[in-house]
């Protein structure tokens, strides 16, 4: 597409003489709305690729979404009704992902917030995860995101957990 509009403003400059001096300008606009786009949809990928591997249940390309050092933790509440913070490790949750058949985890979500500022990255995201096809329950995931040697992966991911107010 950024093809097509490139060769459609060469050719319109080179008919009038007065915009050749636009095109550098154009150019520089349209390569960095280009860039901007395929980072957003790189991020999406990366995080999209997480939640495939669910429910697929495939821990290598689950393990392959994270960076080396990630940190997963979620929020909940205990049975006293205190904030707790619960870590996991990323080989853990590969195990359990692995140990399910597929189409078991499946968690649905929508891109809220999505933020690039060179290889950092930040997604907020609602979901809903549903187990074995019905609802379980609903929240935020919050990731942080790096680009390592030109390719997104995960970082930092927490997540909050309910199951009232999902709508």
């Amino acid at each position: 597409m950024l093809v097509i509009i490139k060769s459609a403003i060469l050719f319109f400059c080179k008919e009038n003489k007065s915009m050749k001096y636009l095109l550098p300008l154009i150019s520089v606009v349209f390569y960095h709305a280009a860039n901007a786009q395929s980072g957003e949809d790189s991020v999406k990928a990366t995080v999209n690729q997480l939640f495939a591997a669910m429910k697929n249940a495939d821990s290598s390309l689950l393990v392959n979404s994270f960076a080396d050092s990630a940190i997963l933790q979620t929020i909940v509440n205990s049975k006293e009704g205190k904030v707790e913070i619960k870590n996991e490790l990323v080989s853990e949750f590969a195990g359990f992902i692995s140990k399910l058949q597929k189409d078991v985890a499946d968690e649905r979500i929508q891109f809220d917030v999505l933020r690039i500022d060179g290889p950092l990255a930040i997604v907020w995201a609602s979901y809903k995860f549903y187990y074995k096809g019905k609802f379980s329950h609903c929240g935020v995931d919050s990731f942080q995101l790096v680009r390592v040697n030109g390719k997104w992966k995960i970082e930092y991911l927490i997540d909050t957990r309910r199951t009232q107010n999902c709508d």
